[in-house]
């Protein structure tokens, strides 16, 4: 009977040891999943700060490359304008040439075949200006406007206000908003009286 106890005491003893080595083995495997979890984590946060500082660095190529498209743009842009503009300019100075032409012709009562043969020729340049946006500029009987005038003579005018343009020397243009040409003109000034040289005469006269 006692052999027997000492049997199932010893089976008891040996099941509590291994209990014991299984719990003892699942602590460490938990130990090392949690370990191997942390590393899986911190490699995870090194993968998405990588992906995210090589996103920032892409950003900032597509932003710079955006801003160099957009200068390039510009540039072209303005380069265009300009060789336009100066391309009009050239029309305008032929302009000029066949309008001299025009009152020449006129003045010297040459045949009406050449007048209206340059005249035709002036309709087609108008036409031309035109149709690129060249505009002219208001010039007579308006204010003097340093904008888009340049005075090179004046006249004087007691019936019209200060600085008006009273006649125009050569005709100027816009083009896209801007001066191609200034107008060159002639402009008002008031007759300034000199008071007090009257004054003097009219009281030399009543002393008389």
């Amino acid at each position: 009977m006692e052999e027997e106890f000492n049997g199932v005491e010893q089976v008891q003893q040996n099941e509590s040891r291994i209990e014991r080595d299984d719990i003892l083995t699942m602590k460490d495997e938990l130990v090392a999943a949690k370990e191997e979890l942390s590393f899986v984590k911190e490699e995870l946060r090194k993968a998405k700060e990588s992906s995210d500082n090589n996103l920032n660095k892409l950003k900032y190529m597509v932003a710079d490359f955006d801003n160099y498209r957009k200068q390039m743009d510009k540039q072209v842009a303005s380069k265009i304008e300009e060789s336009k503009a100066e391309l009009m300019l050239r029309f305008l100075n032929i302009r000029d040439d066949y309008v001299r032409a025009v009152e020449i012709a006129k003045q010297s009562k040459a045949e009406l075949v050449v007048v209206e043969g340059l005249e035709g020729i002036l309709k087609n340049f108008d036409h031309l200006l035109k149709s690129e946006g060249v505009i002219d500029i208001e010039t007579l009987e308006t204010p003097f406007d340093p904008n888009v005038h340049d005075a090179i003579s004046f006249s004087y005018h007691d019936d019209l206000p200060e600085s008006t343009v009273t006649d125009e020397i050569r005709k100027g243009y816009m083009l896209d908003n801007k001066v191609l040409r200034p107008s060159l003109v002639e402009i008002s000034k008031k007759i300034v009286k000199n008071t007090v040289n009257d004054t003097e005469k009219a009281e030399k006269g009543t002393d008389n």
